[in-house]
C-alpha cells in the first residue's frame, strides 16, 4: 500500500491541473466504490457538520496556530492560545482530526498537514465564512422551497432560496447593496483566489490588444460589473504601453471600494442601462452573465451593442461546461448561482445560443483554468 501511495503521489507531482484533479477523482470513486450502505449514510448525513467545525476552528485560530509551528503542538498549549476550554478544544480537535484537517503525534500532540495550512490562509478563512454565514441559510431553504414549487425550474431572480433564506423581497445584489458588510469576505477571497493562478490574460492573444487601433483618448478595455478593479489593474499591468482608456464599470458601493490603480477610470454604471462608453475594442465581463438568466443577459447585451464599433468586441470570461461528465466544483457552483440568482453555469452550445438570440456570434474561445472550465470568449456582432 506504501509503494501505492508513493506512486500516486509522484503521479500528481508530475501532472497538470486537470490531471491532479482527475487523480483526485478517480480516488474519490474508488472510494465510493468501496463503502457500504452504512458508510454512504454517515458520510452524507453528518457533511453539514463539517463545515461547522471548520468554521469554528477558524474562530479559535486552531489551523493558523498549528500551521505556524514547525513540529508538534501540545493540547495545553492550544487552550492557553485559544482562551477556550480544555474539554471543548480537545473535543474539536478530535474531530478535526477525525477528518483529516489535521494530524496527531501521540497523546494530546498535535500538527498541521497541507490541509491545516491551507485553512489557515486568509483567502480560504474568507470562503469559508462566506459559505456559511451566506450560503448556508440558502442551501438549508432549498428543498422545501423546491418542494412548494413543485419542482419547476427557478427562473424569476426574485423567487429563489435567497429571499426564503434571508428573509427579503429583493433580489441578491440589491440586498448586498445595502449591506455591503455581508461580501466583505466574499471579497477578500476572490482577491486571494487569484493570486498565482492564471487568468484569461495568460491565454488570450496579445496581438490584438496590442494591434488595436487606439488613441490615448479612446477607450480600450471596459471592465463591465468589474466590481472593486482587479482585472484592470491586471489589464494595465499586462499591456501598460498600449494606448487607449481603462474603465472600471460597476454600482457605487462596489466602486467605492475600488483600488485606485494607476491609468484606471473608477465610474459607477448599471449593466442593466445603455453603455455610455462608446466605441471601446473591448468590453470585459468577467463572471457577470453567470449571475443572470437568460432574459436579463439579454437584456445586458443589448444594452452593450449599440455602442460597440466596427472593431468592438465583448470578452466573456465565464465557464464553458462540457456536455458530459462536468467537474464537481463548476456543478456546485451551478447549483449555488440557480439558488441565489435563478441563474446557471452554461456549455458551449447554451452560450452560442444565448448570444445568438441577440444578434451576436463567438469568435474564439480560450480555456486558462481547463479543469473548472474557466474560458475567455470572443465575441462580435454577426
Amino acid at each position: 500500500m506504501d509503494a501505492l501511495t508513493t506512486q500516486i503521489h509522484f503521479l500528481a507531482s508530475t501532472a497538470d491541473e486537470a490531471g491532479r484533479k482527475q487523480i483526485i477523482e478517480q480516488l474519490r470513486d474508488l472510494s465510493f466504490s468501496l463503502e457500504q450502505p452504512a458508510d454512504v449514510v454517515q458520510r452524507l448525513a453528518h457533511r453539514h457538520l463539517e463545515i461547522a467545525m471548520v468554521r469554528v476552528g477558524i474562530d479559535l485560530r486552531i489551523f493558523e496556530l498549528l500551521a505556524e509551528k514547525e513540529g508538534e503542538v501540545g493540547l495545553d498549549e492550544l487552550v492557553r492560545e485559544t482562551g477556550a476550554g480544555r474539554g471543548l478544544v480537545a473535543r474539536i480537535l478530535r474531530y478535526l482530526l477525525s477528518m483529516g484537517l489535521i494530524a496527531e503525534f501521540g497523546v494530546e500532540r498535535f500538527a498541521a498537514t497541507n490541509v491545516t495550512k491551507a485553512l489557515a490562509g486568509r483567502g480560504a478563512q474568507a470562503m469559508i465564512y462566506h459559505n456559511f454565514n451566506n450560503l448556508g441559510p440558502i442551501f438549508q431553504a432549498l428543498p422545501e422551497f423546491l418542494a412548494k414549487h413543485k419542482y419547476q425550474d427557478v427562473t424569476e431572480l426574485t423567487n429563489t432560496p435567497f429571499q426564503v433564506a434571508f428573509n427579503t423581497p429583493d433580489p441578491v445584489f440589491v440586498y448586498f447593496s445595502k449591506h455591503p458588510e455581508k461580501l466583505v469576505h466574499f471579497n477578500e477571497y476572490m482577491a486571494a483566489r487569484r493570486q498565482g493562478m492564471d487568468t484569461w490574460l495568460s491565454v488570450f492573444p496579445s496581438e490584438l490588444v496590442e494591434n488595436a487601433k487606439s488613441h490615448k483618448e479612446d477607450a480600450l478595455f471596459v471592465d463591465m460589473g468589474g466590481n472593486i478593479g482587479h482585472q484592470c489593474a491586471d489589464f494595465k499591468a499586462r499591456y501598460p504601453e498600449v494606448k487607449g482608456r481603462v474603465v472600471l464599470q460597476d454600482l457605487p458601493y462596489a466602486i467605492d471600494m475600488a483600488l485606485k490603480t494607476e491609468g484606471v477610470e473608477n465610474t459607477v454604471h448599471d449593466i442593466f442601462t445603455p453603455q455610455t462608453v462608446k466605441g471601446a475594442r473591448f468590453y470585459y465581463l468577467r463572471a457577470v452573465l453567470h449571475d443572470w438568466p437568460d432574459a436579463k443577459c439579454q437584456e445586458i447585451l443589448r444594452n452593450i451593442i449599440p455602442a460597440m464599433g466596427e472593431d468592438s468586441r465583448i470578452l466573456l470570461d465565464e465557464m464553458v461546461l462540457p456536455e458530459t461528465k462536468v467537474h464537481w466544483e463548476a456543478a456546485q457552483v451551478d447549483i449555488t448561482m440557480m439558488v441565489s440568482t435563478a441563474a446557471c453555469e452554461r456549455t458551449r452550445n447554451e452560450w452560442e445560443k444565448l448570444l445568438e438570440s441577440v444578434g451576436l456570434v463567438v469568435e474564439g474561445v480560450w480555456t486558462y483554468t481547463p479543469s473548472v472550465y474557466e474560458s475567455v470568449m470572443l465575441v462580435k456582432k454577426k
